[in-house]
């Protein structure tokens, strides 16, 4: 194990400083020898009578009233050049920036959101594990922020018992069913609940589980998941089910027509709705180097993914992203709640 070295000042050049700080500049006074043991140490630094009358700028000198502070020459890095640049990361870790808002014209919330990270090292694995869920009530139900949040903690609840309490025990034993079979069994018991708690509720539910190298996605709805590249591009991972998305694969509307249908926030699969939940569940390679973005349609409905990828690429951190793609949401209307996550994948 390494550790960092702390750099003590000289002391006698921290009073020098002091003291230089404290005093108005005054004129040279002639040079008086003194003893070889009062001599500065170094030669080449200067006494503080010398700093004095070349008149410098002490650096930390605050500038008279009304007079407008020196722009610095350089500027912080940022934590992602400081990353590529500076250090060498292991194990590799997913970092995770949150956004929400009620929006404009909504008085309560109805989406629910639970984001977990977190990764296994030992002398043999490094095993990054995530789950990251995003659940929207369906407005005009009964309960549907009640039956978003009984969706997420299900969710949560079952595969973290399945999954991931296995991965940390005593034994460090893999997980007795699949990630597929996980996830499914884990959308059964969020829509049982909600059939139970929230009757007559209804939610979407995206939810993404990243274990190791693979990501696996469980959808029912039309909140989404984005693979979002280094350039800025999005990928959509998810399908909605919603009557407008249906017609357009039919081909009986088109995507413009699609965006201003007034059925378009009609959904045909739901948690809590109708037959037992049918959720699409599928694996996807890990967008390394890239983004995993999960929102509710609050925010992908209102600004376009063209501007959702320029937000993303030139944030300086996740959670300046995550803002920025809210407030954007606001600023078209915000006439639903939005709710975003965006977890960084490392090379």
């Amino acid at each position: 194990m390494s550790f960092f070295k702390r750099l003590f000042s000289n002391p006698e050049k921290n009073q020098q400083a002091q003291e230089v700080m404290g005093k108005e500049p005054q004129p040279a006074q002639p040079e008086t020898a003194r003893p070889a043991e009062e001599q500065p140490a170094d030669p080449a630094e200067p006494a503080a009578a010398e700093f004095l009358n070349e008149d410098k700028t002490l650096p930390n000198a605050t500038p008279p009233l009304g007079a407008t502070a020196p722009l610095s020459a350089t500027s912080p890095l940022s934590p992602d050049l400081l990353l590529e640049e500076s250090f060498s990361v292991s194990p590799p870790q997913m970092v995770v920036g949150v956004g929400h808002s009620v929006g404009l014209m909504r008085e309560h919330n109805e989406d629910a959101i639970f984001t977990f990270s977190t990764c296994m090292v030992t002398d043999s694995r490094q095993i990054p594990f995530g789950l990251f869920v995003v659940a929207d009530g369906m407005g005009g139900h009964q309960h549907g922020e009640i039956a978003s949040g009984i969706a997420v903690r299900a969710m949560a609840t079952s595969i973290l018992r399945k999954a991931f309490l296995p991965m940390v025990s005593v034994e460090g034993s893999m997980p007795d069913e699949s990630l597929q079979e996980i996830l499914q069994n884990a959308v059964s018991e969020a829509h049982a609940n909600i059939v139970k708690d929230a009757i007559g509720g209804g939610t979407t539910l995206t939810t993404a589980l990243v274990f190791g190298e693979q990501l696996m996605i469980a959808h029912v709805g039309d909140s989404r998941a984005y693979a979002v590249y280094q350039d800025g591009t999005l990928r959509a991972l998810t399908r909605d089910h919603s009557l407008v998305r249906r017609l357009e694969e039919l081909g009986q509307i088109t995507s413009a027509e699609a965006a201003i249908h007034p059925q378009r926030n009609v959904l045909y699969r739901a948690l809590g709705q109708g037959e037992p939940a049918d959720p699409d569940i599928a694996s996807y390679p890990l967008p390394k180097g890239g983004y995993l973005m999960l929102c509710s349609d609050g925010l992908w409905g209102l600004v376009s993914e063209k501007e959702l990828g320029t937000i993303i690429r030139e944030a300086q951190t996740l959670e300046v992203a995550c803002q920025k793609m809210v407030a954007s949401a606001n600023n078209h209307g915000g006439p639903d709640n939005i709710s975003v996550v965006l977890v960084r994948i490392p090379r």
